[in-house]
């Protein structure tokens, strides 16, 4: 009988042996923790008047991770984890950057405040329909997408962030929201099939899906690989995703439709996983093609903000105008994308910032309205400053906030870019930015004049809940506001950081596969 003999196998060169540190695990709980209470919500689904405050806990956690997270990023740097031991690129990696972190916390903060509308907007029907399993399966799916380094895993977290915003979007399974789902949902998908056909593609290239891989291989395949067409899929597929024009259409369409803490927060986070997700193909994987399309994505860039801002300027409904604007703030970013210079990458970024806080403010401030006036129309909702006059202070500060005037949030980040379209010798970029930042002015201008200046015409049916938490919201999201307007500087520091890290990703590459690691 024949005895095998045992052969001792070395792992090192494919697996980490040690433990990882307790402090990585940072990185993770921006996920972890969102899944755990959302599936904590779902075994106690018939208790749902303990969903709102179980929820608000689990976001105030996330919150304090993710600012963990955050700090330690511009501390030390990228943190990363790569699932199960493996050493990437073999394993699945989550990659904590300046950018990342971020956008993951200033989305978080606007999940908290979503959270505590949605106390008075979600009654219990809603709840029972699963309000905040779904917000939170949206959250888990929102910081996968910020803070994976597989792409991939980018797509997987779409999908999950994607199939509880369905859910979100067609409660109450009224006919509007079910129109606006079946909207939403179609034009989503295909935006997701090109992207899914872009990843295929990259991977028949690359032979990896990591990131950081995809980066230090890109130069070498350049001859020979379709990087401009996987460039070209991938701005089709996250400028759908982001509503930028001409694949815009689908946003007006939907987020009118469903409770106004859902389009609070899609109008707020969703469309910025879009544009933070062309941030990391265009600038850091296809830098070199990026060049090359810069002119399309500038003309793309004028057209968003044109095209959004006229429509908002042709609408009654509130909701609709803030639908519009969503779109227009789209080519804002768009701008500093087409520009990839480092100012102008860093006022995209702070932008996003800006536009997470405030639109989100804008559609929580509508329902506000709503709340008080009986309804979302400019033809009739009216005399809101006599009533209530804190409505109209929120509603100036947010106005001049979106318009970019001072002493708010949009200023700063609007003067980074105009200042960067004109040092890279694109004026008429610059002139498209102003010229929106004045139709913006007169859009939401408007809305003020006829629904919170203009005497009452008719008189409103009583709200049955009091404004007092729609406040409570506002306040929230007019601190980081009035913050950013008068206090910039710490701001125009991450965005900077953030830009340097995209240009510059030598020490991403470096966290990920540290010295000695070459796979």
């Amino acid at each position: 009988m024949a005895v095998g003999t045992a052969e001792t196998v070395d792992l090192s060169g494919a697996m980490v042996l040690a433990p990882a540190p307790l402090a990585d695990w940072v990185v993770v709980a921006p996920v972890a923790i969102p899944i755990i209470f959302g599936a904590f919500l779902l075994m106690i689904r018939h208790e749902t008047r303990l969903h709102a405050t179980i929820a608000i806990v689990g976001l105030l956690t996330t919150l304090a991770f993710n600012a963990a997270l955050l700090a330690r990023v511009l501390d030390q740097g990228p943190v990363v984890m790569t699932m199960g031991g493996w050493l990437p690129p073999f394993g699945i990696s989550f990659a904590a950057d300046a950018l990342g972190a971020s956008f993951s916390f200033a989305a978080t903060l606007v999940a908290v405040v979503g959270a505590v509308y949605a106390i008075t907007d979600i009654g219990s029907v809603g709840r029972r329909y699963g309000f905040y399993p779904f917000m939170m399966l949206m959250m888990a799916g929102v910081g996968g997408s910020f803070l994976t380094g597989d792409i991939f895993n980018l797509y997987v977290w779409f999908e999950v962030f994607l199939i509880s915003s369905f859910g979100m979007l067609v409660l109450g399974s009224e006919r509007p929201q079910l129109d606006g789902t079946m909207k939403y949902a179609i034009l989503n998908l295909i935006g997701t099939t090109f992207f899914l056909i872009a990843t295929a593609l990259l991977y028949g290239a690359f032979g990896t899906l990591n990131m950081a891989d995809i980066v230090r291989k890109a130069d070498g395949l350049r001859g020979t690989a379709p990087l401009m067409t996987l460039a070209v899929f991938y701005l089709l597929a996250f400028g759908m995703k982001a509503a930028a024009f001409p694949v815009h259409f689908w946003l007006p369409a939907s987020y009118h439709t469903p409770r106004i803490v859902t389009a609070a927060l899609f109008g707020g986070v969703l469309t910025k996983v879009g544009v933070y997700a062309l941030l990391r193909t265009e600038v850091m994987l296809f830098s070199p093609e990026r060049e090359v399309l810069s002119g399309l994505i500038g003309w793309v860039a004028a057209a968003t903000m044109i095209v959004g801002i006229m429509g908002a300027l042709a609408q009654t409904d509130i909701r609709r105008v803030l639908g519009f604007v969503v779109i227009s703030g789209v080519g804002v970013m768009l701008a500093g994308l087409a520009l990839g210079t480092m100012e102008g990458v860093a006022g995209t970024v702070f932008y996003a910032f800006h536009s997470m806080v405030v639109m989100s403010a804008l559609y929580l401030l509508a329902g506000v309205m709503n709340g008080i006036g009986g309804t979302y129309t400019l033809r009739t909702l009216s005399g809101l400053y006599a009533s209530h006059p804190l409505v109209a202070v929120f509603a100036f500060l947010l106005m001049l906030s979106v318009a970019g005037l001072p002493p708010a949030s949009g200023l700063w980040p609007k003067i980074m870019l105009v200042e960067a379209s004109i040092e890279a010798g694109s004026p008429w970029l610059a002139f498209a930015i102003l010229a929106t930042g004045l139709l913006t002015t007169l859009a939401l201008g408007r809305v003020f004049l006829l629904a919170i200046w203009r005497p009452a015409i008719e008189k409103a049916v009583p709200s049955p809940t009091s404004p007092t938490i729609g406040y409570v919201a506002l306040g929230a999201l007019a601190v980081p506001t009035l913050l950013m307007g008068l206090y910039p500087e710490p701001f125009i520091s991450v965005a900077e950081h953030a830009a340097a890290g995209l240009l510059d990703a030598s020490v991403y590459i470096g966290s990920v596969f540290p010295e000695g690691v070459v796979p």
